[in-house]
């Protein structure tokens, strides 16, 4: 059997050591991807036709975390794919925790100090969710992306997604205690497993046992 490439895209600010749990039987193989500086003011669309230059072969599984799972949906619009995996994440703005939904009329998130979201602590919180149980000391060693200019273009390319149509062929697993995009905002289609926004990192084994059967039943 020929193998079936998954390239992996960390969520915001995050490394791909997040997938360093992930474990799955032939034929799949892995591939990470990690986050590239953005021109200045690059639009998201262009910053994901960017990333597409990364993927080696053909037919790929996409497959994204939190605002990794906005990109590798953006990099499905100019590639073709055998599916997209988003983890923790959205599938269209409509998904958009109402903070964020005010923020895009406000645009308040650009007031926020840039020590805010220098601090290390409130960038784990950010990116992993409230309801982490080890030391948070524990996951900064994921988070390799702190620069200023990438963290506001992130932040502002997620507020201001436009997506409105979910893609055909979209796996969308979800963690039922996630805090920073809380389960009860998402529509269907959506696969609810135990554990929060760092589900990738805690239900590890859950997903090395049960996505492999997830993408063969989806082919």
């Amino acid at each position: 059997m020929s193998s079936i490439h998954i390239y992996c895209m960390p969520g915001m600010a995050a490394s791909p050591k997040i997938f360093e749990f992930l474990n799955f039987p032939k034929p799949f193989k892995i591939h990470f991807l990690s986050w590239i500086p953005p021109y200045k003011n690059e639009p998201i669309k262009k910053y994901a036709k960017r990333m597409c230059k990364f993927i080696l072969h053909e037919k790929p599984v996409l497959l994204g975390v939190s605002f990794g799972g906005v990109l590798v949906q953006e990099m499905a619009k100019y590639i073709s794919v055998r599916n997209i995996i988003i983890i923790s994440s959205i599938k269209n703005k409509m998904e958009l925790p109402l903070p964020m939904k005010m923020a895009q009329k406000t645009n308040l998130h650009k007031l926020l100090p840039i020590q805010w979201i220098k601090n290390i602590d409130n960038l784990v919180l950010f990116a992993f969710g409230k309801g982490i149980k080890r030391r948070l000391e524990l996951y900064q060693r994921y988070l390799s992306e702190r620069d200023p200019d990438y963290l506001y273009w992130a932040i502002n390319s997620l507020v201001h997604w436009d997506q409105i149509q979910i893609p055909a062929n979209i796996l969308h697993i979800h963690g039922a205690s996630d805090t920073v995009f809380p389960i009860k905002n998402l529509s269907k289609p959506i696969i609810k497993i135990k554990g929060g926004h760092a589900a990738i990192i805690t239900q590890a084994n859950w997903f090395n046992t049960e996505l492999p059967k997830l993408l063969a039943k989806n082919n």
